[in-house]
């Protein structure tokens, strides 16, 4: 199968070219031949997608818009596999050159700010439809920011996304949240596919290509109880990775730990994985809690490399994932889990799809998610060495249903339909 990959940018930005980066050599090594198109070579410093040999290369920006289009048109693909473009106009030119995908890593097409979140007056997730009426609601709950005109630009932008996820052949998502999200916003429910997604495993378990090739992952934890293994250890560690911002919720992360300290009743010692803006107010607050709780430290160790998330996972009791706003999916999770590394989370977004409470962590209420809640979450967690024991096995299991093999099989069952007019077994739908 031709298959053209079409994203904003070639630069290893976010979490859609991560997973750009790995998809791509998995479909080629798959005997497909492969075709990358992108509006811009931005931002510079940034990593480029590394491209398998002999894989094409087009980008907008240095082609031209006319050129650039050609090109894409003359190579013929059978398929176009779209995940996100700035334009609209750009977007609507390619559907007239092939059948297309597109995997919907967020709110595309559904929300003004792409953040499905209330800000006012108190965080929680915002669950409309996305219509004209949500401009009344964006000023009184802070969804984005003070520009009437950014405002309206922006209302317009997501009209024209959510207009031309019509005229795609099949919509991917990677949660049953997502699916229901386009479903509400009238997408047929034939072409609303949730296919299974994929988790890093590494470390003791087999490699996202390694997975793609066996039978099942073959990661198992040891035998033993964990809290023996650690009698030894001063203090339960707890871990946050991800960015630093309001709605990834490190604040109120923070605010639950005295409670923490308090009923569990041992020390505490909290990694911050990350970077983001609220960085410097994140470790402000932290250092007022550290002053007030004694056995509480809290350190922030920047963003980190692959290897070293790895060894903190690997040193980690249970990783905290507060997000405040609707998770798509939440990646993170299954990565901790492929380590044996249980979760305490809002019950938020997608977030339920990969943590089911009491199997392989806990859930905090998400509507509107607290501080209170998510102290009990991390407590309920970590309280009793039996329950905890069995949290780190539930991980594991619960991880394991993540990998990229499945998530293949599943993506070409929807290309093979498409292309071929083969029936789809609907993977991952229901």
């Amino acid at each position: 199968m031709r298959i053209a990959v079409i994203n904003w940018s070639r630069r290893r930005v976010g979490g859609t070219e991560t997973y750009l980066s790995l998809i791509i050599p998995e479909l080629a090594r798959l005997g497909h031949s492969l075709a990358f198109w992108h509006e811009t070579d931005k931002p510079r410093n940034r990593e480029e997608i590394a491209l398998p040999e002999g894989v094409p290369s087009w980008c907008v920006e240095n082609l031209g818009e006319r050129r650039a289009l050609a090109a894409l048109r003359d190579w013929r693909p059978d398929l176009i596999y779209t995940h996100k473009l700035m334009s609209p106009h750009l977007e609507a030119a390619t559907l007239k050159i092939a059948p297309a995908v597109f995997f919907a890593h967020d709110y595309y097409g559904t929300c003004i700010s792409g953040a499905k979140t209330f800000k006012s007056p108190q965080v929680t997730p915002c669950s409309r439809e996305f219509g004209w009426k949500c401009l009344l609601h964006y000023y009184p709950h802070r969804c984005g920011g003070l520009s009437p005109i950014t405002m309206l630009r922006l209302f317009h932008l997501q009209s024209q996304r959510l207009k031309l996820l019509h005229e795609y052949k099949a919509i991917l998502t990677h949660s049953q949240h997502m699916r229901a999200e386009y479903l509400k916003h009238g997408l047929p429910p034939e072409r609303v596919y949730n296919p299974s997604y994929y988790a890093h495993g590494s470390g003791k378990s087999l490699s996202a290509s390694q997975a793609g090739q066996s039978d099942e992952l073959s990661f198992t934890l040891p035998e033993g109880d964990p809290f023996e293994q650690r009698r030894d250890r001063p203090a339960h560690h707890l871990l946050f990775s991800g960015r630093m911002d309001l709605l990834k919720g490190g604040r109120t992360l923070i605010e639950a730990l005295p409670q923490v300290r308090d009923e569990l009743g041992r020390p505490l010692r909290v990694t911050f994985a990350g970077d983001g803006p609220d960085r410097a107010a994140w470790e402000r607050k932290a250092l007022k809690a550290q002053r007030r709780v004694e056995g509480l430290r809290i350190e922030f160790a920047g963003w980190v490399e692959r290897t070293q998330l790895d060894s903190l996972y690997e040193d980690s009791d249970l990783l905290v994932f507060p997000s405040l706003w609707p998770e798509p999916f939440g990646l993170s999770g299954p990565e901790a889990g492929f380590h044996g590394v249980p979760v305490a989370a809002f019950d938020v977004g997608g977030v339920s799809d990969w943590l089911i409470d009491g199997v392989n962590g806990h859930l905090a209420p998400g509507d509107p998610p607290t501080a209170e809640g998510l102290a009990q979450a991390i407590i309920e967690c970590l309280q009793n060495p039996a329950t905890y024991n069995r949290l780190r096995h539930g991980a594991v299991r619960i991880a394991q249903q993540f990998n990229l093999k499945n998530h293949l099989a599943a993506i070409m069952d929807v290309f093979e339909n498409i292309v071929h007019g083969t029936p789809d077994s609907r993977v991952g739908e229901g």
